[in-house]
Parts: C-alpha cells; sequence; structure tokens
C-alpha cells in the first residue's frame, strides 16, 4: 500500500515544496509589495490583493527555476498552481503577523549558514567576503537589512509550518486500531449474477431500438472528417545535406506562395502528390505513428481554418530529422447523425446489454432475499477465500469496502454488490482473522503514513482558520493567457 509513494518521493517533495514551504529564501519580504492593480486583482487577503501579473511573474520565475519551457508557465494549469501558492504564502505572512512570532539572533543565523549562496561566501581562512555578499544582495535589488529582515520573516513561517505539520499520533492505542483494520481479513464466499448468463432471454424488438434511437442520437453521430492530398519531402541518406537543406528551403517557399494547389511544388522537385481520406482530429485511423500524414502537427494545421474554408496548403512542417509534409484538404465531411440502419446491430446490443443485466439484479435480489432466511446455508456459493485491504484478491472498489465493512460481531453475514456493466454478486463473510507473522518494517511504514495524514489534516485545518481570519476574497477567476481580462 506505500507502494507508490515511495515510487513517487520526489514527485512529492516537489509538490510539498510548491504549496507547504514558501518559497522566499535570498529575496526577502519585498515580494508583499505592489499588488494594487485592482483591474486584475484575483484574490484578496486583508484587503491586499494578488494580481494576475503577479501570477504571471511568478509562474515564469518558476518555470525558469525548474528548467520549463515558457509554454509551461503560460498554460492555466501552471499558473493555477502558483496562485494557490502565493495565496498560501499570504495567509501564512498573515498568520505571522498576526501572532507576533519572533527568531533569535542564533537561529537567524544557523538558518542563514544554510543557504549554500552564503556559505561559498567564506573564504579558505574561515573569513566573510562581505564585498561579494553586498554585490550579490544589490544584484537582486537588496540591501542588508532587507535582506536579513527576508530571511526572519521566512525563518518564522518555515518555523510556524513545521510546527504545525509535527502532529503525531496523540496515543499508541489509535495507531493500533488503524493498523489492526489493514491487517484483518475475512474469509469470503461470492456468487456472481452475470448479466452473460441471462442475454438469451432478451430480444428488443425494432420498436424499442427506434424510440432508443430516437432519443439518444446524439451518440450516433459520425466524427467530422477531412480528404486530403499531400507531399513528402524526404532526405536522401546519400545526398548531400547542404543540397537537401536547399531542396527544403524550396519545398516550405512553394507550398507556402503557391498555396492553392500541391502540384507546383512536387513538379518543381519531382515528388508524387499523394492522397489519403477519412481522416479525423484524432489522426488517421489505422496509420502507423511513423506516417508524416498522421503526425499531431500536420492533423492539427489541416484542421485550421484557413485550410478547412480555403482549402490552402498547410505550411511544411518537419515530422522527423530529414523528412517534411506538406497537405491540403481536398473535401471536408461534416458530423453527422448516423442513419438508423447502421447503427442498429449497436443499439440492440446496448439495449440487451441493460435488459440482460436488469434480470441479473433482479435474480441476485431474489437469492438474497431467499439467503437472508436462514443464514445457516451456504449452498450455491464458490470456494471460500481469505481477502484483506492489504491482499484485496480479485475485491476492487466498493466490492472490497463493502465486505470489509460488515459488523464482524455479527457473521456469517450477505452483501450484495453491484458491477455496472456486468450484474451483481452477493458475498458471505463467515470469519475474521488477524494476519499473522506481519513485518514490523510495515507497522513502521503504516505508522508513519498515518501520522503524515494526521499532520496534512491538522495543517489543513489550520490553513483554513487563517484563511477566515485573514479574510480571504475571490475577486476574479484566474484565466486563461489569451482570454482577455484578469490574467490574461
Amino acid at each position: 500500500m506505500f507502494d507508490t509513494v515511495r515510487k513517487h518521493q520526489k514527485l512529492l517533495q516537489i509538490v510539498l515544496m510548491l504549496f507547504i514551504v514558501p518559497s522566499f529564501a535570498f529575496f526577502g519580504i519585498s515580494s508583499y509589495s505592489g499588488f494594487m492593480d485592482k483591474e486584475t486583482d484575483l484574490v484578496k487577503v486583508n484587503g491586499k490583493a494578488i494580481t494576475a501579473q503577479e501570477v504571471d511573474s511568478a509562474a515564469k520565475r518558476q518555470a525558469e527555476r525548474v528548467g520549463g519551457s515558457p509554454q509551461i508557465a503560460q498554460s492555466l494549469q501552471f499558473r493555477q498552481a502558483i496562485l494557490s501558492e502565493l495565496l498560501q504564502q499570504r495567509v501564512l505572512a498573515y498568520a505571522v503577523n498576526d501572532l507576533r512570532l519572533q527568531v533569535s539572533k542564533d537561529a537567524l543565523i544557523k538558518s542563514l549558514q544554510n543557504i549554500p549562496q552564503i556559505r561559498a561566501l567564506y573564504k579558505p581562512d574561515g573569513s566573510f567576503d562581505d564585498a561579494r555578499f553586498k554585490q550579490l544582495l544589490a544584484a537582486n535589488g537588496l540591501n542588508e537589512e532587507q535582506f536579513y529582515a527576508g530571511q526572519g520573516f521566512d525563518l518564522k513561517i518555515q518555523q510556524l509550518v513545521t510546527s504545525v505539520a509535527r502532529t503525531e499520533i496523540a496515543t499508541p492505542k489509535l495507531f493500533e486500531a488503524i493498523s489492526s483494520l489493514y491487517e484483518s481479513e475475512r474469509e469470503v464466499q461470492a456468487i456472481t449474477f452475470s448479466a452473460k448468463d441471462y442475454l438469451s432471454k432478451v430480444d428488443p424488438s425494432l420498436d424499442e431500438q427506434q424510440a432508443f434511437y430516437e432519443a439518444n442520437s446524439k451518440l450516433f453521430v459520425s466524427p467530422e472528417l477531412i480528404d486530403v492530398d499531400y507531399l513528402v519531402l524526404k532526405a536522401d541518406p546519400k545526398e548531400d545535406p547542404k543540397s537537401f537543406n536547399e531542396k527544403a528551403d524550396q519545398f516550405t517557399n512553394i507550398t507556402y506562395d503557391q498555396a492553392d494547389s500541391l502540384k507546383p511544388a512536387a513538379d518543381k522537385l519531382k515528388l508524387s502528390v499523394q492522397s489519403a481520406k477519412g481522416i479525423s482530429r484524432g489522426g488517421l485511423a489505422g496509420a502507423p505513428k511513423e506516417s508524416p500524414i498522421a503526425n499531431p502537427k500536420v492533423v492539427q494545421a489541416l484542421y485550421s481554418d484557413d485550410s478547412l474554408k480555403n482549402k490552402r496548403n498547410i505550411e511544411a512542417v518537419q515530422v522527423s530529422p530529414g523528412v517534411f509534409v506538406s497537405a491540403r484538404v481536398v473535401a471536408f465531411h461534416p458530423s453527422q447523425v448516423l442513419p438508423f440502419k447502421e447503427v442498429a446491430p449497436e443499439i440492440k446490443r446496448q439495449l440487451s446489454q441493460r435488459a440482460a443485466e436488469a434480470l441479473a439484479v433482479a435474480a441476485a435480489s431474489e437469492r438474497l432475499n431467499t439467503l437472508e432466511k436462514d443464514l445457516k446455508v451456504a449452498s450455491g456459493f464458490g470456494s471460500p477465500f481469505w481477502v484483506s485491504r492489504t491482499k484485496p484478491g480479485n475485491l476492487t472498489g466498493s466490492a472490497l469496502d463493502d465486505v470489509m465493512s460488515i459488523d464482524a460481531a455479527k457473521l456469517p453475514a450477505l452483501v450484495k454488490v453491484l458491477n455496472p456493466g456486468v450484474g451483481e454478486t452477493i458475498y458471505r463473510v463467515d470469519q475474521v482473522r488477524q494476519q499473522a507473522g506481519v513485518d514490523p518494517k510495515i507497522h513502521q511504514a503504516q505508522a508513519r503514513q498515518i501520522q503524515s495524514l494526521s499532520a496534512q489534516s491538522e495543517f489543513a485545518g489550520f490553513m483554513a482558520y487563517w484563511r477566515n481570519a485573514a479574510g480571504v476574497k475571490v475577486i476574479n477567476p484566474l484565466k486563461a493567457v489569451n482570454s482577455g481580462g484578469a490574467g490574461s
């Protein structure tokens, strides 16, 4: 159960750094000023706004810091994460000021010595290079007073976050109770009522199929499709690279300048115009990934307004090293509701499945009523097997939850679980036991995870309190970069 946490530990560390630990280091509290452009206010904390410009600047800095592209910094999802970080920083700053926390001189000095840039300023003889220190501060637009104030403020926030996140289990009994739930095993038997066993008993009428088609016509719409002509320019391994580059330039220029036809480029470079039909927005069905016409950039360009409406050549796309493609739409087939005759087999299949599933559910309910009259009778069930939350076997989702939720003091017991699209299963639980010889390391891992969850819960409650105290108010939603308004 802990594999996911272990495998993604690095990712979790990054997320925690982004959303829990304030990223003030070396830049101090100067980032708190200048947020009063009311036209782009997003959120207000204690009456002071976080603006779209601030989010955009912070997103750009963060993307550069982690080696991301400018496109990542402009994405709505990334900027939303940055806004959440800035909001949390503001709320924590409000809490620090309201609580009037103090930092000792020794704690501040120790904190500063942990900053790599500061450690690098110590000379071999142990003395501190004050001149380089001031130059470094000036390069970041800070003086000594601002830097020390900012570091002290950051340290207060770090200490506040750490103190809240140190929540531990109040009593070992709570851990033991939770751990025992995971280690508890139950002996289970099952009877499955599958829809496929009832398909022979159903036969939807033509009227039922027609009624379903008319009521659900949106389910039977063909996708937009285009037929295209295209040219492919490929480099010959024996060809001089300079010569190919000249051909590539010609290919690009001719297909762009004479955009009403591919023939001029084909004639000039002795290429064959090829054709492909039935290309959807998702690409050409059945085409191999290496097919030039299956390239996502090519398909996206073909579905642009200029290509669809004006039937103009798309700009040449380099789909792989030494391979260029240009194409043009020759026919557009809009989406449309498919005729009933074409979809009748699928409609009959769906209606038959639904009717058979209903019969299976009804049969399960009838059997459950019979079994509940005498719980000692276990006829019809399959062979017993043991399951637990750590070893669920074939049980997943609601089936495992329902089986493990049965009161152990009231056995034997029955529970019926719906399997959407399949049918229904009755489970019988006869015995409960605790796993023997559990690895102590598993206990320790469970304890750490429980402590972590408890700490997260405490921190969430802490932040909720201070968000309320700081009067957090959403002013405008963060919008996509190109949509104008706040966040534009």
